[in-house]
């Protein structure tokens, strides 16, 4: 039984939400955003991505235009719109997107001095949790800019978990002691709470050795906080956003496709394995 076959009387409505972050590009964030989120949906899970990435590629990869986008995040953190107005469903049943503008990335300078800046998508995500016509979510993924901004600390701030999607490349150690000490400082003073996921590589081609190097280094580095699922290099994964579709729906049987649902499980698999623990 998944999380949204569950009775409203078991407990909170509050989802789980997961902050896809990375400060380097070109690391498969969003992609992963995408993807993650449609075969979260496939296995029964209701998922919201939440895309605070000011260049919108999250939404032009669940097809939503540009011209559709009359609320946005940008209005959500300046606290212009609740999140469910801005909530908009997509083409993959249970999956809906709050889109993003370019307005974000104008976002940081409004509202420096705001005592609650930090705070804002936690707050909004918790409204949206009250909102009884709101879908009960049971996820929500929130792809986050490639850089450590105020963006990226408002979704660690109310993420319960932190995703980090990593590029089978020779840099790809680069920068993540750098991600861990932001996690720390937002652990410290934003949010206790705060855990590492899991660390999901990325762009793995079994034709160079190179990416083998990277599995190994960074499996010896990070230990079991990389999950056993590797996503590889592939075509289509490149070729479905300019389709607007995830890649599960421009091919299932794709090699990419099927890395995203055996990641999905294995997402589940962390969760119940941390709420035994945590029950026991």
């Amino acid at each position: 039984m998944t999380a949204s076959d569950r009775p409203a009387a078991e407990g909170t409505r509050q989802p789980r939400v997961l902050a896809l972050a990375n400060q380097k590009g070109g690391v498969g964030k969003t992609t992963t955003a995408i993807n993650l989120g449609t075969a979260l949906a496939a296995i029964g899970e209701t998922v919201l991505v939440v895309d605070l990435d000011p260049q919108g590629n999250a939404s032009t990869g669940l097809g939503i235009d540009r011209r559709q986008r009359n609320l946005s995040t940008y209005d959500v953190l300046m606290d212009e719109a609740s999140l469910a107005e801005t909530v908009l469903p997509t083409g993959v049943p249970s999956l809906y997107i709050a889109p993003s503008t370019l307005d974000l990335s104008g976002l940081e300078l409004e509202i420096a001095s705001a005592r609650d800046r930090a705070f804002r998508l936690r707050n909004s995500l918790k409204a949206l949790a009250e909102d009884a016509a709101a879908p009960r979510f049971t996820y929500v993924l929130v792809d986050c800019p490639p850089s450590l901004s105020l963006l990226t600390v408002n979704a660690m701030a109310a993420a319960d978990a932190i995703l980090v999607p990593l590029q089978c490349e020779f840099f790809a150690l680069e920068g993540l002691s750098q991600l861990m000490k932001t996690v720390e400082q937002v652990r410290s003073g934003l949010n206790p709470d705060l855990v590492i996921h899991g660390i999901v590589l990325t762009m793995y081609d079994a034709r160079n050795n190179l990416s083998d190097q990277v599995v190994q280094d960074v499996r010896q580095f990070m230990g079991d906080k990389v999950y056993e699922t590797v996503i590889p290099r592939n075509v289509r994964v490149s070729e479905a956003p300019s389709y607007g579709k995830p890649v599960l729906l421009y091919d299932l049987k794709c090699a990419g496709s099927q890395a995203y649902l055996k990641l999905a499980s294995e997402v589940i698999q962390r969760e119940r394995l941390a709420k035994a623990e945590a029950a026991a």
